[in-house]
Order: structure tokens, then C-alpha cells, then sequence
């Protein structure tokens, strides 16, 4: 959300130029890699960048060797797109005659793409949006019957952020390039711990194994589910019941032995969680705890369309991963702390919830680690303590690592109960694939999640769910990418949709409140579609989402009064 009025989000987007390729590349990224056989070898060299670029060459000087991030050892690549070039490193790799290899990396950061070219049959590559989390991308190739060698490449996309590389393979038969050794089995994990429970889940966390590629979850010694990270959260469980879990780490030589054993307990049942009291239909606002030229407003200003306030923003501490509050009340026009509370009782009260929202354009809250995970859910506990709010916005536009922000929020709610409100506020960027930060910690903890409210501004065209491409500023562009969400995983009462108030309150994408009434029908009913048309109703969607009460209130409230109206009768 922007802090300052008319300021666009980082980052253009070129996303129309590649549309179906993007498409094609999703499914290609998708595959499982293919476990090596006994005598295959890494045909890279220097795949882990231990040895800095050595056996790597790097267009127009745009690859350096890093420290941290590292998906393993104590290097990764790091390549910077600018201008009209998109990092592009590659190595020359040798290989036999009419064989299969596979080809893997580890990505982090920006669009990354892998592949490789000169097979002799037909060049593969695959790739990934911006990930905050390391993520394997994986695909194989045969060579030819004269083929000797390959080129290797990975790349970035131009305008992007920069990405990172390690742990890069091509397996198959030995090329005679003396190419890394193959990995061994690696140890077992240690420091297996339970971080947190809910009446249906139990989030565990245990220290990074060296060679490690993935970790196995086993539950009462039965696998349940495999991560990268070295955390996990095992979900459906009976409420009040004991489980015991272990972990094993995996890479391409075999999986290590079983960790010792830890033993988790749910908590007792309680009410549900995620919605509390919320109507059916909702209507998201946010509340701005500053003065940037829109109506100052206090809590009790704002109308009663409202049914979740999220009051924007905490800020990040020097704590890793902790986060504070404090009421801006010379920025207010006098409107003390004290006056404030007792407006958050007011509110709940009338039924509303008010919520803490984290981040915002300018935030730069980092969850990161087991430890930043901790530091978030008990300070964002401390708040709702101090002020009486009723959960957190995830507002969070300068990266989410997946894997310790699902902990972080799983631990909250172990703390805060069935009542928890859990809502999420990405770009829309965020929100194309299952694959994408966001979106996964949304599915992450969908079992706790009240709503996703998706910025549809400041962010250009983007894909629809039918693999066409929409601009801003429609009614197609509104519900073909919400139509992403809803096939994606999340339930309908889970999926808003985020507008700007005004044409003030963001720097593109305002519509008028009726092209946001006829998306909330189409996607709903079936009416007032624009051209496209979704292949079923969602009746059950939750509503939407305006930034923000004050330049709402700038405008007399025309935008809660039509789409608050609108949203209530959805019925």
C-alpha cells in the first residue's frame, strides 16, 4: 500500500510479450526430477560456485559470487539483468552420444530461467517468477548421436531483480569433463522441534543438514509431506491428540536416516478459525496512521461498510522479524493512544474487526529464519495485547519468504487462538502462480486464513486464469485474475478483491465502484461479466478491499457506499 499518494510500485512487469511461453514453461517447470542413476556423474564444473565464476561466463560483466544468500557450501552465483541484457552465465558442458541427462539448479530472487542448447535433439529450458525462498528448477534433455557437448545457461529477464543461482546439475553419464563429484547420502537432521500447534496442525523447524536438497516429514512413521526449507507444518490432525514426527534429509544420492523423534500435540478444539464473526460478504479498508494529503481520519470515522480495519502500518524493529506500533498522533491532529483504544473496542463492539497491517510499499519486514519467525509472532502478539487487535495484515511488498512466514503465522495463531484474523494484501504479480511466495504461504495456511484481498493497481497487464492477457482498469481484468486464486487452491470465502479508493490513492488501476459491483457479480452470479466469463460461480466470495478509509473519505465515501452496499447484498 502506498505511504505516499500516486506512487507507482517498483518493478515494471513485461508480461504480454511472453505469455504462452510463460504457459509452456510453467508445466515444463513443474517436473519432478528424475533420480540419477548409480553410475551418473555432474557433468558441471564448479556447480556450486565454490570457486568463484571459474569454468562461467557471464554477459556484459552481470554475474558476481555471493556469501548469502547460498542454497548450500558457501557461494552462489548472483546475476544482475540491466538494460537489454538478462544476466546470462553459461558453461560449456561435456557429454556422451544418444544419452539423458537431467538438469537442475536452485533459484532464488528474481525471474530465473535454465536451460541448455546444442543438444543434437531439442533444447530444453525451464524457469520461475520472483521467489523469495530457494526453489529447484528441474527439467531433462537427450542428446544426439553426435552430440559431445552442451551449453548450460541460466539467465534473468529484463527490468527484473536480480536472481541467484546454486547447486547447479546436468546428471547423466559421465561426459569425461571432470565435472563435480556426485553428492552422498547426507546425515541425518538434527534439532527437530515442535514451533507451534493449532487444534488441527503441528509446525516443526530443525537445523539445515549440509548437502541436503529437501526433507522428508514423517508423522507417526509414515511420510507426510516433503519441503525444502527446514521447516514444516503438518496439517489436518484431530484436535487434544499427540503425534510423533520425525524428519530425513533427501538429495539426488538417497535419503539420510530418520531424526530423533519429537512429539506434538494439537490443541483443544475451539470455534474455527480465520473468520470469527465476520459476515459472509466483507469489506476490507485500511487505515492510514500518517498524513499523506488524505482525510486524517480516527478510528471511529470510519463508516460502518467496513467489517475489517486493517490500520496500516507496524514497522520493523532491530529485532530480526519484530515489528511495533505507535499512534502518529501529532500526524492525527491530537488523537492520543488512549482515544484510539478505546475506538477498537468501539469498533468490535459493532461487530468490525481491527487488525494490524504489516509492511506496506515502504515496509521491509524480514521473516527469514526459525528465529525472525518467533520475533514476528510474539510481537505481533505483544500488539494485539497492548491494543486489542484482532490479528495481522500481510502487506509485505519487498519479498516473503514462504517457508518462515507460514511458520511465523502458525505460531501466532498457537498464541491467539481460533479467533485469529489472517488477512493478506500481495500484488497482483504475487498472486500468478501456485509457485510464488505469497501464494504458497496462502495455501500454506489456508486453514487459518480469513481472507486475500490482491492489489488489482499499479501493476500493468498480467495473465488470466484462461492464459490470456488483461490490462488494468476492467471487469475482465478483475475476475479472470481472481479466477487465478479460486482454480489455484483458496476457497471462495477466502478471495477479495483490492481496489483504490480514488483516482489519489494509487499511481494506476483505479475503477470506477461499478466496474468493482459488476466483477463481484460475475465472479458471484454469472453477471455482468465483461468477456470473460468464469466457468462457474463463486457465490461464497468474500468481497473486497479498498487502500484506503481516508481517501475514501477524501471523496465524500462513494466507494464504500456503492461497493459496501454491493458487497453486504451478495446474499
Amino acid at each position: 500500500m502506498d505511504r505516499a499518494p500516486g506512487t507507482p510500485r517498483p518493478r515494471t512487469r513485461r508480461i504480454a510479450t511472453w505469455s504462452a511461453a510463460g504457459a509452456l514453461a510453467l508445466a515444463v517447470a513443474g517436473l519432478a526430477a528424475t533420480p540419477a542413476a548409480a553410475a551418473d556423474v555432474n557433468n558441471a564444473r564448479n556447480a556450486g560456485f565454490e570457486s568463484g565464476l571459474a569454468d562461467w561466463t557471464c554477459t556484459a560483466g552481470s554475474g558476481t559470487t555471493v556469501s548469502s544468500p547460498v542454497h548450500s557450501g558457501a557461494a552462489a552465483l548472483k546475476a544482475t539483468p540491466a538494460g537489454q541484457d538478462n544476466a546470462q552465465c553459461t558453461q560449456t558442458v561435456a557429454v556422451k552420444p544418444n544419452s539423458t541427462y537431467t538438469l537442475s539448479a536452485w533459484v532464488q530472487g528474481g525471474y530465473a530461467y535454465l536451460g541448455v542448447t546444442g543438444t543434437g535433439t531439442t533444447d530444453v529450458s525451464t524457469w520461475t517468477p520472483d521467489t523469495a525462498s530457494w526453489k529447484q528448477l528441474s527439467t531433462s534433455f537427450t542428446t544426439g548421436g553426435s552430440t559431445t557437448s552442451v551449453t548450460l545457461y541460466t539467465h534473468g529477464w529484463y527490468g527484473q531483480a536480480a536472481y541467484y543461482a546454486d547447486d547447479v546439475s546436468v546428471y547423466g553419464p559421465d561426459g569425461g569433463s571432470s565435472g563435480d563429484p556426485a553428492p552422498t547420502v547426507p546425515s541425518a537432521p538434527a534439532g527437530l522441534a515442535v514451533s507451534g500447534t493449532t487444534s488441527s496442525s503441528v509446525s516443526l523447524s530443525w537445523s539445515a543438514v549440509p548437502g541436503a536438497t529437501g526433507y522428508d516429514v514423517y508423522r507417526d512413521g509414515t511420510k507426510v509431506t516433503a519441503v525444502t526449507g527446514t521447516s514444516a507444518t503438518v496439517a489436518g490432525l484431530s484436535a487434544a491428540t499427540s503425534y510423533s514426527f520425525q524428519v530425513t534429509a533427501t538429495n539426488s544420492a538417497g535419503e539420510s536416516a530418520k531424526s530423533a523423534a519429537v512429539t506434538g500435540t494439537t490443541a483443544t478444539s475451539g470455534t474455527g478459525g480465520g473468520g470469527g464473526t465476520l459476515p459472509k460478504h466483507a469489506v476490507t479498508g485500511y487505515w492510514q496512521n500518517f498524513n499523506n494529503g488524505a482525510k486524517v481520519q480516527k478510528l471511529s470515522d470510519v463508516p460502518s461498510a467496513y467489517d475489517i480495519i486493517a490500520v496500516a502500518f507496524a514497522d520493523a524493529t532491530s529485532t530480526p522479524g519484530a515489528v511495533s506500533f505507535s499512534l502518529d498522533s501529532a500526524g492525527l491532529g491530537g488523537y492520543t493512544t488512549d482515544q484510539f483504544k478505546a475506538d477498537v473496542k468501539a469498533k468490535q463492539a459493532a461487530g468490525k474487526k481491527v487488525i494490524i497491517s504489516i509492511g506496506g510499499q515502504n515496509g521491509t519486514v524480514s521473516v527469514s529464519d526459525t528465529a525472525s519467525a518467533n520475533n514476528f509472532a510474539s510481537s505481533v502478539y505483544s500488539l494485539m495485547q497492548t491494543y486489542g487487535f484482532d490479528g495481522v495484515d500481510i502487506d509485505l511488498e519487498n519479498g516473503l519468504n514462504a517457508t518462515y512466514m507460514t511458520q511465523a503465522l502458525r505460531s501466532l495463531s498457537a498464541k491467539a487462538g481460533p479467533s485469529l484474523i489472517i488477512t493478506m494484501a500481495p500484488q497482483t504479480i504475487d498472486m500468478q502462480s501456485t509457485s510464488n511466495s505469497y501464494f504458497q504461504t496462502a495455501l500454506n495456511i489456508k486453514d487459518i486464513l480469513t481472507v486475500v484481498n490482491m492489489q488489482y493497481y499499479n501493476s500493468g497487464s498480467m495473465l488470466g486464469c484462461d492464459g490470456k492477457v488483461y490490462s488494468q482498469g476492467s471487469v475482465d481484468f478483475l475476475t479472470a485474475l481472481a479466477c487465478i486464486q479460486l482454480q489455484g487452491g483458496l476457497s471462495p470465502s477466502q478471495v477479495g478483491l483490492g481496489l483504490p479508493a480514488s483516482t489519489s490513492a494509487a499511481g494506476s488501476g483505479y475503477v470506477s465502484p461499478t466496474v468493482v459491483d459488476n466483477a463481484l457479480d460475475c465472479l458471484a452470479k454469472g453477471t455482468n461479466c465483461g468477456t470473460f466469463k468464469p466457468s462457474r460461480t463463486y457465490p461464497d466470495l468474500r468481497g473486497a478491499m479498498t487502500w484506503s478509509t481516508n481517501w475514501d473519505a477524501t471523496s465524500n465515501n462513494a466507494w464504500s457506499n456503492s461497493v459496501g452496499t454491493h458487497v453486504h447484498a451478495l446474499g
